[in-house]
């Protein structure tokens, strides 16, 4: 018997109690499969009709919520009115599926971006983003007035958290621990406790139209404060492209979330305390990125979309800075500012060395050409996608190979007395550098605008020259 015929024929059991005893799958087809957790969906087919149903399924772990906790706390979101989806079973138990698993309602609507995107272009454009960032703000309000009473969720200090979760894996940069500092010296007062998501962002939510159809990936819940959600809908990366004027998830400005939240929860949000949480928000998100390209690398999941990840933290890091507002690397010339122009194969000077023609970039570019004109014209879907990040990845060691002098960068480091990052990320962490509140940030922005001309030419300049 095939795992799929084996999967069809537990589901139909589970369903039993729930549906009839007549229940029949079909149509079961995998929609994502990731490390941990599988979502499929599937039809239950019954004498009175179809229902169109989600299995998500996976072992458990020590950060994802259980699935019979992530009913509960479902069950709880939607008694305080928060749009989900309707959970029919949840086991924690392997006995039935070979894994913990939930099964749930379909609810009909997008959640890729880009198509997103397209509904509320055709459904108003601005008119409709700002009636969907409405919706979201106030479905987030009811999340954190939920009763928890008996969920047992945890409640983990999240500076501890990612500061424990970053030295894990035995790697950092001088600007995560500059953000570190930075945390610890301005951290404000607590605030009361209330169901938090975890992952509230675009990408999570079903959008029908310019409506909210349901809130989905409920697996990080916790207790925690309700500025953790807030300020994770509105960091860069949930953007997904769209202007700084479109802070909030790219649907609208941040001022307009947070004024909407204040008068769904009928609370007043302290500008300093979000400055905060959004500066954690987006270490947490650079974290995460390096956490992801640790998987690729310790081979716990070889996957090229995980190692081309590892790259984008210079992102976070440049957003960092940003958010912490301090001074751009001082006019001398500390920082390797990136130019129009930045060398490729078909304007930088071949430099054949020993190994002759063509080069090492000019054999990357020559394959990044294959996958995006070839390969990627005759493929769809998932190998579609991995061949236009594989493109990327190749493009990204393209402009490493043909990068500019970093000898303005290694002189930055010189200036604090350094000889690379790792030594200056040890003399920040261990605050021998704070009193350097000028210098530093300025070595720092010299280390990640030569790291983002090869990941990501133009990103720094995009945020200020949008819309």
């Amino acid at each position: 018997m095939t795992a799929t015929r084996q999967l069809q024929d537990g589901l139909a059991a589970v369903l039993r109690p729930e549906l009839g005893t007549q229940v029949r799958i079909d149509n079961l087809r995998i929609l994502t499969g990731g490390a941990s957790r599988s979502t499929w969906a599937f039809d239950a087919v019954t004498p009175t009709g179809r229902r169109a149903l989600i299995l998500r399924i996976g072992p458990p772990d020590d950060v994802h919520a259980s699935m019979e906790l992530e009913a509960r706390v479902q069950a709880a979101a939607a008694a305080a009115g928060v749009p989900v989806p309707h959970i029919l079973v949840a086991d924690n138990s392997p006995a039935a599926l070979g894994h913990p698993f939930l099964i749930c309602d379909e609810i009909k609507g997008e959640t890729i971006v880009r198509r997103i995107e397209r509904q509320l272009d055709s459904a108003g454009g601005d008119t409709a983003r700002l009636r969907l960032l409405r919706r979201c703000a106030h479905a987030l309000a009811a999340i954190h007035r939920a009763d928890t009473t008996g969920l047992d969720l945890a409640c983990e200090d999240q500076l501890l958290q990612w500061r424990r979760r970053l030295d894990a894996m035995g790697d950092t940069t001088a600007t995560f621990e500059w953000a570190f500092r930075w945390l610890g010296a301005h951290r404000p007062p607590p605030t009361p406790t209330c169901l938090v998501h975890g992952d509230y962002r675009m990408g999570n939510l079903i959008v029908d139209g310019p409506e909210l159809a349901a809130i989905l990936d409920w697996e990080l819940t916790h207790l925690g404060e309700a500025y953790e959600d807030l300020a994770w809908f509105c960091i860069r990366a949930w953007r997904f492209g769209a202007p700084p004027e479109r802070g909030a998830g790219g649907l609208g400005s941040i001022d307009e979330f947070l004024h909407e939240y204040e008068k769904a929860s009928q609370t007043a949000l302290d500008p300093a305390t979000f400055r905060w949480w959004r500066v954690l928000a987006t270490l947490r998100w650079g974290i995460i990125c390096r956490y992801q390209a640790q998987r690729h690398l310790s081979g716990q999941v070889r996957s090229v979309e995980l190692a081309t990840i590892g790259r984008r933290v210079c992102e976070t890091e440049w957003d960092l800075l940003d958010l912490l507002d301090e001074p751009a690397a001082d006019p001398g010339g500390a920082a390797p500012q990136h130019k129009e122009g930045w060398p490729d194969s078909s304007t930088a000077a071949a430099q054949p060395g020993l190994h002759g023609r063509p080069t090492a970039a000019e054999l990357v570019a020559a394959v990044a050409e294959f996958l995006e004109t070839d390969v990627r014209p005759a493929t769809s879907g998932r190998v579609n996608f991995h061949a236009r990040v594989a493109a990327n990845a190749l493009r990204i060691v393209e402009r490493e190979l043909l990068a500019a002098d970093d000898s303005p960068t290694r002189a930055a480091l010189a200036r604090l007395g350094c000889t690379g990052e790792a030594e200056l990320a040890a003399a920040i962490r261990a605050g021998d550098l704070d009193d350097k509140t000028h210098d530093v940030p300025s070595c720092l922005r010299a280390l990640v605008t030569h790291r983002l001309a090869v990941a990501h030419p133009g990103y720094e300049r995009a945020e200020h020259t949008t819309g």
